[in-house]
C-alpha cells in the first residue's frame, strides 16, 4: 500500500519525538569487527530491552586510524561516550584531560575487579577505565625434547633462571633451541622483574641489576639456547608458534591460543606437549598481560554520561566478561567471579582446556608492563631494544650498551 505524502509526514512526526527522547550511547572498539558482531548484537539486544530509553551505537575503528579519528571527534566536541582503550592509549588520553575519572562511580563493587587490572587502568592514582579483558601467557613444553635432554617435563619451571637452564640443557643434548623470549619488549621484561626504567624523569635502566639481566640472556644466546628468528621483534608470537610446531623450539611462553594452532597444524608435536603456568617473576607478576578497559569521555551531557557509565558497567559485569571470554576463546576476564567459573577452573581432558585453566591460575598476577606517558616513546624504546640486542648478541658489553641507551634517553627527555 502506498501512503500519501501527507499521511507519511504525519506518521514521521509522531515517530520523531519518541526516537529523539532516547539517549544515544555511541561506543568505539578497536579492530573487533567482524569477529565479534554476534557478541555485540546480543549485548545490544539485551541492554536495550532492559533500558528502552537508550539507543546503543557501536562503531569499530581499525587500529591504525583509531587515534586520528578519535582526535577529530574530540576536536569537534563530539567524542564517543565510551571508548575501548588499551593501557598506553588510556594514559595518553587521561593525560590530555579527555577522560572522566571513574573512582566515584564504583565504591561498592570495586572489589569485584582484579586489583592489578584496576592498577593498570589508573593514572596518577585515579581510575580512568572499567577493567574489561586481559591477555595471559602460559608455558608450553615439548615433552619429548625435555626427556631427550634428561629433564622432567612435569617439573614446573618457576623462574627465568630455570627456563634458561632448561633451554641450555636442551640445546646441548638435542641441538634444538629451548626458548624464544620477546626481547623486542625488553622494557616490559625489565619492569616485570622489578627493574625500573625511569625515576625522577631520568633513565635508570643502566644499573648493575639491569646489566646482569642482559648478561643472562647473552649467556643463553651464546650457548645457542635462544632461537634467533624474530628474537628482537616487537611481536614474535607467529615465529614462536611456527618454530615450536615444526619441532625447532622446545618451549613457547605465549598466549593459550597457541595450543590450538599446535593441535591443528602439528598433531605429533601436540601429542607430546604439556602446559603449565608461566613463571612468576621476582615481583610475583607474570609477563604477557595487556589490559583493555572501557573509558568514558569527559564533557558529555549529564544523561549521556550516566548511561555511558551504566553500559560500561554492564559490559564489564561478571556475566558479560565471561561471555566475551568464551567467544574469544583467548582472553581472560578482569573480575574475580568470572575467573571462578568452571570454564576457567575445570580442564577436562583437552590440552587446549588445560592451557586456559593454567592461564587462569596466574591471571590475577598479570600486569601490563609497558612504559606509558613518555614523549617520543617510540624512539626511546627503539634505542633500548637496539642496545639490548647489541649486548645479548655479544657485539657490545651489557653495561656499556645500557649506559649509551640511558644517555640517549636522558638527552631526549630533557
Amino acid at each position: 500500500m502506498r501512503l500519501s505524502p501527507l499521511l507519511l509526514a504525519g506518521l514521521l512526526a509522531l515517530a520523531g519525538p519518541a526516537r529523539a527522547d532516547k539517549i544515544v550511547v555511541e561506543y568505539w572498539t578497536d579492530s573487533l569487527k567482524p569477529q565479534f558482531d554476534a557478541y555485540f548484537a546480543a549485548a545490544k539486544k539485551q541492554y536495550e530491552a532492559q533500558n528502552p530509553n537508550v539507543e546503543l551505537r557501536w562503531v569499530d575503528v581499525f587500529n591504525e586510524g583509531f587515534e586520528t579519528k578519535l582526535n577529530a571527534a574530540i576536536a569537534a566536541s563530539r567524542p564517543p561516550a565510551l571508548i575501548n582503550h588499551d593501557v598506553p592509549r588510556l594514559y595518553k588520553y587521561a593525560q590530555k584531560g579527555a577522560l572522566l575519572p571513574l573512582d566515584p562511580t564504583l565504591p561498592a563493587d570495586k572489589a569485584g575487579y582484579l586489583p592489578n587490572a584496576l592498577s593498570d587502568l589508573s593514572v596518577g592514582g585515579k581510575l580512568y577505565a572499567y577493567p574489561w579483558y586481559n591477555n595471559v601467557n602460559v608455558l608450553v613444553l615439548n615433552g619429548e625434547l625435555f626427556r631427550k635432554a634428561g629433564l622432567d617435563p612435569a617439573r614446573k619451571l618457576d623462574s627465568l633462571e630455570q627456563q634458561l637452564a632448561a633451554a641450555k640443557a636442551i640445546r646441548a643434548k638435542t641441538g634444538v633451541p629451548g626458548l624464544l623470549p620477546q626481547l623486542g619488549q625488553i622494557d616490559g621484561i625489565m619492569l616485570g622483574r622489578g627493574l625500573p626504567l625511569l625515576q625522577n624523569g631520568k633513565a635508570v635502566f643502566n644499573s648493575p641489576a639491569h646489566a646482569a639481566l642482559l648478561r643472562q640472556y647473552a649467556d643463553a644466546y651464546k650457548a645457542g639456547a635462544l632461537a634467533k628468528e624474530n628474537l628482537f621483534a616487537d611481536d614474535n608470537y607467529q615465529a614462536s608458534v611456527k618454530l615450536y610446531n615444526s619441532g625447532r623450539l622446545a618451549m613457547m611462553e605465549t598466549a593459550p591460543t597457541a595450543v590450538r594452532r599446535t593441535q591443528s597444524d602439528a598433531r605429533a608435536i601436540f601429542a607430546v606437549s604439556r602446559v603449565q603456568p608461566a613463571p612468576l617473576g621476582p615481583t610475583g607478576m607474570v609477563q604477557g598481560g595487556y589490559q583493555f578497559g572501557w573509558a568514558v569521555s569527559k564533557g558529555l551531557p549529564a544523561a549521556t554520561q550516566a548511561e555511558a557509565i551504566k553500559f560500561a558497567r554492564f559490559l564489564t559485569s561478571d556475566a558479560q566478561q565471561l561471555a566475551f571470554s568464551k567467544v574469544t576463546g583467548a582472553t581472560f576476564p578482569s573480575t574475580r567471579a568470572a575467573l571462578r567459573d568452571p570454564y576457567f577452573t575445570q580442564a577436562g581432558g583437552s590440552l587446549v582446556d588445560a592451557a586456559r585453566v593454567q592461564g587462569a591460575k596466574v591471571a590475577p598476577d598479570i600486569r601490563t608492563f609497558s612504559l606509558s606517558g613518555v614523549p617520543r616513546l617510540a624512539d626511546l624504546k627503539k634505542k633500548l631494544v637496539d642496545s639490548a640486542e647489541a649486548a645479548v648478541t655479544g657485539r657490545k658489553d651489557a653495561q656499556l650498551a645500557l649506559d649509551e641507551a640511558a644517555a640517549f634517553w636522558n638527552r631526549q627527555l630533557r
